[in-house]
């Protein structure tokens, strides 16, 4: 008989805590540690500590990318320790070919993306998730917080596909069950109007 893997005490706490408000907690992760997970829905402060422990309590270290200037001076360290990612923005930088480096350098990496973008309703979501995992060559696993039915974690993932259409229906299926904190501004999961045929 196979022995149980013991789990890290700040993991054991942070499913404690979900258990303790009322939140089931799914892991349907990629077996494999480097992959992108994809945030939705974000409509509220509270996702993020709600993410926090979701992702705690399946065992992930939170990483998030952020424009390299705010890890200038004292705040650089306690940036990274957060699991903060800096990378240069601007005309002159290639913001996927960095993140798909850092991939390429890392043995594990998960790094948590809002295609929203905001918490306000957006028509459409950004696809820069989608662009770093099929440069990085790693799944887009499908993170969510369903505040209706108070359950949270990773309900899947796949490899992204040369066609953005097909993946975004993936996409838009898994989370058209999704319900944010606040469902009016839950943006639409769907493609730009630059992506039309």
């Amino acid at each position: 008989m196979k022995a149980r893997e013991k789990k890290p005490f700040w993991q054991k706490a942070a499913r404690w805590v979900l258990k303790l408000f009322g939140w089931q907690l799914i892991d349907k992760a990629p077996t494999k540690r480097k992959y992108v997970l994809v945030g939705a829905h974000h409509t509220s402060n509270w996702d993020w500590a709600i993410g926090f422990l979701m992702m705690s309590g399946l065992g992930l270290k939170p990483r998030w990318i952020a424009k390299d200037s705010l890890f200038k001076g004292a705040a650089g360290p306690l940036m990274r320790w957060l699991g903060g990612i800096p990378v240069a923005r601007g005309a002159r930088t290639n913001f996927v070919g960095q993140i798909a480096e850092i991939y390429e350098n890392s043995r594990e990496l998960v790094i948590a993306i809002a295609p929203e973008g905001t918490r306000k309703y957006v028509d459409h979501w950004k696809t820069g998730f989608y662009h770093i995992a099929r440069s990085a060559q790693v799944s887009v696993a499908m993170g969510f917080l369903d505040y209706k039915n108070k359950i949270c974690g990773i309900g899947g993932h796949f490899f992204p596909s040369d066609d953005i259409h097909v993946d975004m229906e993936i996409l838009r299926e898994f989370y058209a069950g999704v319900v944010a904190k606040f469902p009016e501004n839950q943006g639409l999961v769907q493609l730009s109007p630059k992506y039309a045929n």
